[in-house]
């Protein structure tokens, strides 16, 4: 098996720069540090990441570009993610070959390769803990909003099945939350029935359940507004299949969005 290791990620502005995250945060900071441990004892050789900040409209997309480098300024958050600077390396056959094996499947996915394409602040906070030195492959993802959570779901399988053929080592992140309800004020916690729902989800995950997520995930994700509709869930559901072993790393607020981190081990 090729898919060494899979992981569940926040991506909250305010994890960008460590030294400047807030207290009620920390338990992410733990949370991705305990996830860059487990990157390097499996040492890849690609990353691929699912952004659900990478919304997109009819096709999924993959960034097959050789070289990603650039400077991101996130419109959402100018005065907290300015000027930003990223230089990784990428990997232009496995894109493309993913990219096919969508197409092969029946499901709308583009490959393409653009220097002058700037990531997003949901690849790239992830990316600043997991690679901190730009030396590991990355190739990332968009959530199709056209797409039903059904189609996302046939998308992820065949991610996962192109990555455990590979003969390279892979690693697949999705960087999104779960409810996501969003407030006014960083330290704003779900509310207690978001709260409910994502602790009911996250129980699914750690007992191993992932079929009952994914039964109750389309309910889940209109009840509590999870970000990119689930999309990113569902996709990282379809790749896992129920070949993993769940590690719940952590959970913490921003701004009303409940966001928990995961590793996923092979069984």
């Amino acid at each position: 098996m090729s898919l060494e290791l899979a992981l569940l990620s926040s991506h909250a502005p305010s994890l960008l720069h460590e030294d400047q995250v807030p207290d009620f945060q920390q338990s992410i900071v733990k949370a991705f540090h305990q996830q860059r441990e487990k990157i390097k004892q499996v040492k890849p050789d690609v990353l691929i990441m699912i952004s659900s900040h990478f919304l997109t409209n009819w096709n999924h997309y993959v960034d097959a570009t050789p070289r990603h480098e650039g400077y991101l300024t996130a419109r959402e958050h100018p005065d907290m993610i300015a000027n930003i600077p990223f230089n990784y390396p990428g990997d232009e056959e496995l894109g493309y070959q993913l990219a096919q094996a969508g197409k092969d499947a029946g499901i709308p996915a583009v490959a393409f390769k653009e220097p002058t394409y700037i990531w997003d602040y949901g690849v790239l906070v992830p990316l600043r803990y997991f690679v901190p030195d730009g030396d590991i492959a990355v190739i990332d993802l968009s959530c199709n909003m056209s797409a039903s959570l059904e189609e996302t779901y046939r998308w992820g399988q065949q991610i996962g099945k192109v990555l455990r053929e590979s003969n390279k080592r892979a690693v697949l992140a999705s960087s999104g939350a779960l409810s996501h309800h969003l407030t006014r004020g960083r330290a704003n916690m779900p509310s207690l029935a978001e709260k409910a729902l994502d602790d009911k989800f996250i129980e699914f995950l750690v007992e191993g359940k992932y079929d009952s997520a994914w039964d109750i995930l389309p309910q889940f994700s209109a009840a509590a507004d999870v970000e990119s509709g689930g999309r990113h869930v569902a996709a990282l559901l379809g790749a896992l299949g129920n070949d993993f072993n769940a590690s719940y790393l952590g959970y913490a607020q921003s701004s009303g969005s409940g966001n928990p981190h995961f590793s996923f081990q092979p069984k």
